[in-house]
């Protein structure tokens, strides 16, 4: 186990819309990247993408920074992820491995890759799919395989050899990544970490957890819990 969250090789993200989370995040040198999507835009509340996306884009002016396109139909997948990639340099595409017809966007992975976007293939979660994304990836382009190991998981199936097998196929393009996503609790960066993924992608509060609680001493975690109760049976004025 790494004795500190720093001393990790793989890259951690923040995932998450929150614009406040999302700057301070981006002030601490341990996060790497950051990325977002629709349902998290949602829950914040966001009204306005582009209007969002262009104001934490005066912030986040170096480290990565993903946003998806939300259109259901390829031709206005295309338009959208043309346009948030002349966004800012650091802007990386996000695209569905599929539209909700379950239509492959391998082809449209394909153009957009040949055009020199770089893209963040998201909603990955079989090898089938992890093969034919890398192989329509751009060699020359960097670009992030974002397999969602959590929801994997949430189907009563170990991720870690499915991660593994996928990171020995992102291999066959030098500038593409492998992205942990669906993070669902601590444990999971040590997963990903150990499997060699690139990148693992952490909500804004398992982040906050991670950095409070990583390495605690779990005798005083155990004290701590113990105070936690005590704590809340006061504040309820419990009495047998």
């Amino acid at each position: 186990m790494a004795k500190s969250l720093d001393s990790f090789k793989i890259k951690i993200f923040a995932d998450g819309a929150d614009k406040a989370g999302i700057l301070s995040l981006n002030a601490n040198p341990l996060i790497k990247g950051m990325t977002t999507n629709p349902t998290l835009m949602r829950k914040a509340g966001i009204k306005d993408y582009e209007a969002f996306a262009r104001d934490v884009l005066q912030s986040v002016t170096t480290k990565p920074i993903s946003f998806e396109v939300f259109s259901d139909e390829f031709p206005e997948m295309r338009r959208q992820a043309i346009k948030i990639a002349g966004w800012q340099k650091n802007v990386y595409v996000k695209i569905p491995v599929t539209n909700t017809r379950g239509e492959s966007s391998v082809p449209l992975i394909h153009d957009l890759a040949k055009e020199g976007v770089q893209l963040n293939v998201t909603a990955i979660l079989t090898l089938e799919q992890v093969r034919s994304v890398v192989e329509a990836l751009n060699a020359g382009v960097s670009s992030v395989v974002s397999v969602f190991a959590g929801r994997i998981a949430d189907t009563g199936c170990n991720p870690v050899p499915i991660m593994r097998e996928s990171l020995s196929i992102v291999r066959q393009r030098p500038k593409a990544e492998l992205l942990w996503a669906s993070v669902r609790e601590v444990l999971n960066l040590l997963q990903a970490e150990e499997c060699g993924c690139h990148i693992v992608t952490v909500t804004h509060d398992v982040l906050n957890k991670a950095i409070k609680m990583w390495g605690m001493d779990l005798k005083l975690l155990s004290l701590d819990t113990v105070k936690m109760f005590h704590a809340d049976a006061a504040a309820c004025g419990f009495a047998l």
